[in-house]
């Protein structure tokens, strides 16, 4: 029986992180330590002609700067995404090779000084010189090129999805809504910025990099430079945030390793807040065009789903704009494109929801202005157009709850009484959007390791990190009722590439993946104690079923016969004993349709003259299977929901085509929401049982709060002022009334 899985379980990890005992890759303390800072190219593209290092070198206690003239040559690594056994490069290009510049902000130097001021300052006594070419940097630029690619996301997707016949679908149609959506790129800004302290000990490199896989680190590093990933260690315990920017391996964190190796000596490098615009990727500019038809009673007959958007010069990388935006409603007939405009940029890469934060606010928004042309309920034309299975496969869901979640969201909300109505100069609208994320089987085998020892305590351990979304406390909690011991006797051992092998968090699936393997490996060992104590006559569970018999507390019960951990153990003179504890995920065709599903609600407040807007409250309702933790559960929806706030009204990056650079690369005018825009925030959890996705049945909750969120405020918007937002962010001048 559970005693902590389910639980409002503090954060373990508290009491470390409030009194600064946790350790971060830039608090990493290492003696003769030095510090490396990037140059980057100021041009958008075109070629090195010189470099003047010479006032740098003679800056105060510089050791060594590396150009494209001394840094070794590394192996070219295809783009895969971070899948465990499988290195995972941000992009296929490594900078520093050779003279040419793809993309404003391309690393071209690196200075290595004594103290991280010294680096900064003589960076900024590097000299320069190009000889430019024009660059493409939006996809007004290129749309003319646009190309049709074979697969997007690092070649794990194809490019294109059809089902039945468009043609005939919008033919029957009575009634089609037609419409296109552009949307900013938008570039993570993690608390803590990328960070990489490489040491080297004879041929053995020790890194500690903040990232969302360690081992994904280990491989790509070891394949960029022609190691055996055996002489890797890579530690990394604590990350100040990542939402994706982290989840693949971007370039700074081998040419830490190379510095380090120049210079003969540990070196830290932390990017600044400026370069994380052109260091880690982000979520490209696209445009969506999305065209519904449906009947007279509001079911939908075809949804015909365009994207293009701006990639590198050498990678097709595109979010993946209709993955469940194909499958949220069973229309007949689907047909999905991607195009990509090759531009000047770094290769775009996993921003929280990836795809799924656009391409369902596309579908949402869509979905909202069919409902108003029918003159049905938006929730209702939901409701009208559900499906059992997978549209797509025909294969039944794994375990749905869509439907739960879009009645006890409206119910929660008050939807039967929305507005438009008018407070003072305000204009008060209300806007929900259905939500959904899949469930992603990419990762590869998952270890860990579980042992008990006489006292009664127990370590797991597992190579994963705690990136601030709550890992280390469910799977303390998972540990805890597999061993059958209380959740203070368990202590988590982590974030190390030597502890048995876990994959990379990404796509939501952390939870999922790695408390799967720690289950199995608690559960192996309480299962050891259990036989052994069955088998043993001085036990009070001498010749029980060994299936019967249940633990908890450090002992195990059947029918009032009791027997501790300690006195069988200490009966058996054994000190401790363990197991490990592995899990394979289902292979990706299998037959059962994948998603998580939620519902979002939001009110809005416009002011009627100046055109800001205000969200003064969000409800939703989520079905993520087995919930380990409510706590740490809503926490992580109730943040996704506010980046979908911001995603809605803030957060662009525009680019200066003259330049062919990012305008806006700092807080000041890169727009992120702080407390005070946060509005009320309701969650309701809904337990759907899940026997596919592993077996704790927990699918994950780390993107889908962001999914649906800025389709609600944008639906809200419209139902406030009557003006439909065809851009993201929505800006106040977008609302303001226009004068001939």
């Amino acid at each position: 029986m559970s005693q902590a899985i389910g639980r409002e379980v503090n954060r373990v990890d508290g009491p470390q992180k409030v009194t600064g005992a946790a350790r971060y890759s830039g608090e990493i303390r290492l003696p003769d330590l030095a510090h490396a800072q990037i140059v980057g190219a100021s041009v958008g593209r075109g070629r090195i002609t010189a470099i003047d290092t010479a006032a740098a070198e003679g800056a105060g206690g510089v050791v060594g700067i590396l150009t494209h003239h001394n840094v070794p040559k590394v192996n070219r690594v295809p783009l895969v995404p971070s899948l465990l056994g499988a290195p995972a490069p941000g992009e296929t290009f490594f900078p520093m090779q050779d003279d040419q510049v793809h993309y404003a902000g391309q690393p071209v130097a690196i200075v290595v000084a004594d103290t991280l001021e010294q680096a900064q300052y003589a960076a900024g006594l590097v000299r320069v010189d190009y000889d430019e070419a024009p660059s493409v940097t939006t996809i007004d630029q290129g749309r003319a090129d646009a190309y049709e690619p074979e697969k997007i996301f690092g070649g794990f997707m194809p490019a294109q999805l059809h089902r039945g016949d468009i043609g005939e679908g919008l033919a029957a149609a009575d009634v089609r809504v037609d419409t296109t959506f552009h949307f900013a790129p938008n570039h993570h800004n993690a608390l803590e910025a990328l960070t990489t302290t490489a040491a080297w000990d004879g041929g053995d490199l020790t890194l500690y990099d903040s990232c969302q896989g360690i081992k994904a680190v280990q491989l790509t590093v070891a394949a960029l430079l022609g190691m055996s990933p055996s002489r890797i260690r890579v530690r990394t315990r604590f990350i100040g945030g990542a939402f994706g920017s982290k989840a693949m391996v971007w370039p700074h964190v081998t040419l830490t390793a190379l510095a380090a190796r120049h210079v003969r000596r540990p070196v830290r490098l932390v990017v600044t807040r400026g370069q994380m615009f052109t260091s880690c990727g982000h979520r490209e500019e696209q445009e969506q065009h999305v065209t519904l038809g449906a009947d007279r009673d509001g079911r939908l007959t075809a949804i015909r789903h365009h994207k293009t958007s701006v990639t590198s010069p050498f990678d097709d990388w595109a979010e993946p704009a209709f993955g469940a935006a194909s499958q949220l409603y069973a229309s007949p007939a689907f047909e999905g494109v991607h195009h990509l405009v090759r531009g000047n940029t770094m290769t775009p890469t996993f921003t929280r929801g990836p795809g799924e934060a656009c391409g369902v606010f596309t579908l949402e928004c869509a979905m909202d202005e069919l409902a108003g042309e029918l003159g049905i309920d938006p929730v209702e034309l939901r409701l009208r157009n559900l499906t059992n299975v997978d549209p797509n496969t025909g294969h039944p869901w794994s375990s749905g709850g869509l439907a739960e979640c879009l009645r006890r969201g409206a119910d929660r909300f008050g939807w039967d009484g929305r507005g438009p109505e008018r407070d003072g100069n305000w204009l008060v609208g209300t806007g929900m959007a259905a939500s959904a994320y899949p469930v992603a089987f990419f990762m590869r085998t998952q270890r860990a390791r579980a042992r008990l020892y006489s006292d009664g305590t127990a370590v797991v351990a597992t190579a994963a990190q705690e990136f601030g979304t709550g890992m280390t406390t469910v799977l303390t909690q998972v540990a805890a009722d597999g061993l059958g011991v209380d959740l203070d006797d368990v202590r988590l051992d982590f974030g190390d590439t030597d502890l048995p092998t876990a994959g990379s968090p990404v796509g939501s699936n952390g939870a999922m993946m790695v408390s799967s393997a720690v289950h199995n490996a608690a559960t192996a060992v309480r299962d050891q104690m259990i036989a052994l104590a069955v088998a043993d006559p001085e036990s009070p569970l001498h010749g029980a079923d060994p299936s019967k018999v249940t633990a908890a507390g450090g002992r195990m019960t059947l029918d009032g016969s009791t027997e501790t951990y300690r006195d069988l153990m200490d009966r058996h003179l054994i000190n401790d004993t363990d197991a490990i504890g592995s899990w394979d995920p289902p292979p990706l065709d299998t037959p059962h349709g994948l998603l998580t599903f939620g519902a979002q609600f939001a009110r809005v407040a416009v002011d009627a003259d100046l055109g800001l807007i205000r969200v003064r409250h969000m409800v939703a309702a989520f079905a993520p299977g087995r919930v380990l933790n409510p706590k740490t559960a809503r926490s992580q929806l109730m943040g996704g929901m506010l980046w979908g706030m911001s995603q809605a009204l803030l957060e662009g990056t525009y680019m200066d085509t003259t330049l062919g650079r990012w305008a806006n690369t700092g807080f000041g005018d890169y727009l992120v929401p702080v407390n005070a825009d946060a509005p009320d925030i309701d969650i309701e959890l809904i337990e759907v049982e899940d026997t596919v996705t592993g077996p704790l049945g927990v699918k994950g909750v780390g993107e889908i709060g962001q999914v649906g969120s800025a389709a609600a405020i944008a639906n809200a918007v419209h139902n406030a002022t009557g003006h439909r937002p065809r851009a993201l962010p929505i800006t106040p001048e977008s609302l303001l009334p226009t004068t001939p």
